[in-house]
């Protein structure tokens, strides 16, 4: 199994790590390009920040940060010929659909289609993969107070639930991609005994998307507060991931984590 990286390319005012930081179109364009050098086969873009905390994000205002940029990307890549794959981080059937026909052949819903239903029937009309994510609540409230009886087997009936709607709704089970959650709706102790429990997400029998770059749990193990000092952890996620099995990575630091993944299976080839 080779495993491949996300690159994150939020191009929001807000977001929790690297907000503002690439919502110049240039900008944008110039990091979508560096990761790809870097390592990343997918760049994921997103309009909304999804941050602890954050309001929602209108349809216009999405679609205004994020088309042209992906218009660019697309372009360039197509230059480049050099196989990227562009993603579009929304729960809005509306935003996805404008940004696939701007040149995205990706979709990454954190609320698993329960936010606009539209989006399922869009990945079925189109044919493109999407990445079904579990999330408690909503990005406003999902860290106020999260409770499970038990996380694992919580996420888990989620997501296969989730799955088997999706395939009744016409998605071939082979465009599916899920991602337990990692950071949403989750205290730091649920994430650690997500982690540890990987592999049963990856014996659902589908890939699976881990999305710990960064995240805030690092800091409360590493006493490291904020988010750029975190990348040592996350890249301790990552090797964790892909030794239960995980496929794809979704990570702001690409290069860190590619050598990461590099050393562990020349490692495991030696």
């Amino acid at each position: 199994m080779t495993p491949e990286l996300m690159g994150i390319l939020n191009v929001t005012p807000d977001s929790f790590s690297d907000g503002g930081q690439f919502t110049s179109p240039q900008k944008a364009v110039e990091h979508g390009v560096l990761m790809r050098e870097q390592g990343a086969l997918i760049i994921d873009v997103g309009g909304e920040s999804t941050r602890p905390g954050s309001e929602r994000v209108d349809v216009d205002e999405q679609k205004k940060r994020v088309l042209k940029i992906i218009a660019a990307l697309a372009k360039e890549f197509d230059k480049r010929n050099c196989g990227a794959v562009i993603s579009i981080d929304t729960t809005r059937a509306a935003v996805a659909e404008a940004a696939l026909d701007a040149g995205a052949t990706m979709l990454n819903d954190i609320s698993a289609g329960r936010d606009d239903p539209a989006i399922l029937e869009l990945a079925v009309d189109r044919r493109v993969p999407i990445c079904l994510m579990h999330m408690q609540g909503d990005p406003k409230t999902m860290q106020d107070a999260p409770h499970y009886d038990d996380v694992v087997d919580e996420v888990l009936k989620f997501l296969s639930e989730r799955v088997e709607y999706a395939v009744k709704k016409g998605i071939a089970q082979d465009k599916i991609v899920i991602d337990p959650g990692i950071g949403f709706g989750k205290t730091a102790e649920d994430n650690l005994r997500i982690l540890k429990s990987l592999d049963e997400f990856v014996e659902l029998g589908l890939p699976v998307l881990l999305g710990a770059s960064r995240k805030r749990f690092i800091s409360a193990i590493g006493r490291k507060s904020e988010p750029h000092e975190r990348i040592a952890g996350s890249c301790a996620t990552t090797i964790m991931g892909y030794l239960a099995g995980v496929k794809y990575f979704r990570v702001h630091d690409v290069a860190e984590h590619k050598q990461s993944l590099d050393v562990c299976r020349a490692i495991q080839n030696s």
